[in-house]
């Protein structure tokens, strides 16, 4: 971890560096990432009219107002998608104030969108090996987000 004394106003990159060049290219990568936040704003406002988009389409499409299973996982996907941008935009942010990277919000993050995938997958045109392959993944973030919680306990 950086001093408290040498971190710029967000704790994360310093700007008391002897180099002007290194200090120069942080400030460069904060506007980056304020950048990607603003970017991830439009995403996520973006991913809310689709889920407005997809329900509209759904309810107003012979039969009215009823769903099938497909529909619902449509509509599942489509919240999931947004959920998972707010938390990537909460991971930016994050970035931006923090000068530690913050594991378990991460993984959780990872692990919340490969559940989207796991809601969503057609397990009738998928082959096995990837059913196995997103169960092992899903199995290997669940054990990780449980070591970093029992961890930040102890």
């Amino acid at each position: 971890m950086l001093d408290p004394d040498s971190r710029g106003n967000d704790g994360h990159f310093s700007y008391n560096n002897q180099d002007p060049i290194i200090n120069f290219l942080h400030k460069i990568i904060r506007q980056a990432v304020r950048v990607l936040a603003i970017l991830m704003v439009f995403v996520i406002l973006w991913g809310i009219g689709d889920v407005l988009l997809v329900l509209y389409e759904k309810i107003y499409t012979p039969p009215y107002f009823l769903l099938n299973i497909n529909d619902i996982f449509s509509t599942f996907g489509a919240f999931l998608a947004v959920l998972i941008a707010i938390e990537i935009f909460v991971n930016i942010t994050l970035y931006l104030r923090d000068d530690v990277i913050h594991v378990k919000l991460v993984v959780a993050t990872a692990l919340m969108a490969i559940s989207r995938k796991v809601i969503v997958l057609d397990y009738a045109t998928v082959e096995p090996a990837y059913v196995y392959a997103t169960g092992v993944t899903v199995l290997a973030l669940g054990v990780t987000y449980w070591l970093v919680v029992n961890k930040a306990r102890t």
